[in-house]
């Protein structure tokens, strides 16, 4: 099942479909690529081609940010609004329960340090068997790595679009496995970032949080949404 944003294909799972589905990617015959799109990530399909590609072929494009939805509703459908990092930390405790090895790549050294040893101690029996930051120049070698640790989840947090294409790439290089791009999921699992409190995330309002938060980011969200969701209005195919 799915919905159609300005001729992007997004899955409209609920959140335990969602999972139920990556699971099933995981445990296939291929590298399966899973993105948590949201709206900036649109801008770049619309200048990028290959980008474009790397989303098309995506095995599961998942709703993450609350302007996807909104969008959405502009153009009369509807969708399960899906937080990449619920995702992934719902991933991360199947793993657990189900014996599956992860890697984790991206971030600087001491975030993803953090990061790593958060999970060991939140998650039990979490089988984290590689991680590397996100400050390397040649993929081939993390590729190497992970093909020798055999991890059959492996989220990624290099940033979009970076992120996608390490991941694309990675589909002709390693053995069957689930990748997923986790943005800036890192900083959260860390504690260097403060994920906003509950009620704002059920009102979709994490967004304004952070931006309360970090100051910093009302340049990237402002005018980009507002454009973004003018586009959706008015796009024609």
């Amino acid at each position: 099942m799915t919905v159609n944003l300005m001729g992007t294909e997004i899955n409209n799972y609920t959140f335990e479909e969602s999972i139920a589905k990556a699971l099933e990617h995981m445990h296939s015959d291929k590298v399966s690529q899973v993105v948590t799109i949201n709206p900036e990530m649109f801008k770049e399909i619309e200048k990028n081609p290959d980008f474009k590609k790397i989303i098309k072929e995506a095995e599961i494009i998942v709703p993450d940010g609350i302007g996807i939805k909104i969008a959405l509703k502009l153009q009369g459908q509807d969708c399960n609004r899906i937080a990449g990092i619920d995702f992934a930390r719902r991933l991360l405790e199947e793993c657990a329960k189900n014996g599956d090895e992860v890697a984790i790549i991206g971030s600087k050294e001491e975030v993803i340090t953090k990061a790593v040893n958060n999970l060991k101690n939140e998650i039990k029996d979490l089988n984290i068997v590689y991680y590397h930051n996100g400050y390397f120049d040649d993929n081939n070698l993390i590729y190497n790595d992970i093909i020798s640790k055999n991890a059959k989840l492996i989220l990624v947090a290099l940033g979009s679009p970076k992120q996608e294409f390490f991941i694309y790439n990675a589909k002709r290089i390693l053995p069957p496995c689930l990748m997923v791009g986790i943005g800036g999921s890192l900083d959260v699992w860390s504690g260097e970032v403060k994920r906003a409190p509950k009620i704002w995330q059920k009102l979709g309002l994490e967004w304004l949080y952070r931006t309360i938060s970090q100051p910093e980011r009302f340049k990237r969200i402002f005018p980009a949404l507002p454009m973004f969701l003018l586009k959706a209005i008015t796009y024609k195919g």
